[in-house]
């Protein structure tokens, strides 16, 4: 629901409505429309209130899967260079665990 805005014609019927009905409903007039003022305020503290939406933390996933990818790289070198097949393995266990663990924490 969008929230209700005051507008000049409103504040410009509720002139004319009291000069119309006279000065005995003045304060039921001018109390009516502060009613609406109220409820647009209240409408729009409520809409601005509400959380973003969440993206079940798909965007920090994301994040830390490029960032494996782009560490995994210059890693994978220097595992390779010290310690042949058995250190890719190992560094790439290293990167999947990190990544695994990140997962399972949601």
């Amino acid at each position: 629901m969008a929230p209700q805005r005051i507008t000049r014609e409103d504040a410009g019927s509720l002139i004319e409505a009291r000069r119309e009905l006279g000065e005995e409903m003045e304060p039921a007039v001018i109390d009516a429309f502060l009613d609406r003022v109220e409820a647009a305020a209240e409408a729009r503290a409520a809409a601005a209130k509400k959380p973003p939406r969440s993206d079940d933390g798909r965007a920090e996933r994301l994040a830390l899967s490029i960032i494996s990818l782009g560490t995994g790289i210059p890693i994978t070198a220097i595992a390779a260079e010290q310690g042949g097949v058995q250190g890719m393995i190992v560094a790439w266990l290293g990167i999947v665990g990190v990544n695994f663990a990140f997962s399972r924490k949601r």
